[in-house]
């Protein structure tokens, strides 16, 4: 279990850093935020920052199950 300390220190990355990682446009990003299927924190500013830990654990699992070859 994460300690408070580690979540303070680690890394947020904004919509168009994570639209990068997935290749897509940072609106996409942003879309999936709002759907709940990745989550973001605001800043004090109302921007939306993302944990790079989950984002880099979604890229992980996507790239995993894109590459398990299919039995016929």
């Amino acid at each position: 279990m994460s300690t408070p300390t580690q979540n303070q220190n680690e890394r947020l990355l904004t919509p168009g850093e994570v639209a990068t990682l997935f290749r897509v446009d940072p609106k996409t990003v942003t879309r999936w935020a709002s759907a709940g299927r990745i989550g973001s924190i605001r800043t004090p500013g109302g921007h939306r920052r993302f944990r790079e830990s989950e984002v880099r654990g979604m890229l992980a699992e996507l790239t995993s199950e894109a590459t398990i070859p299919t039995r016929s």
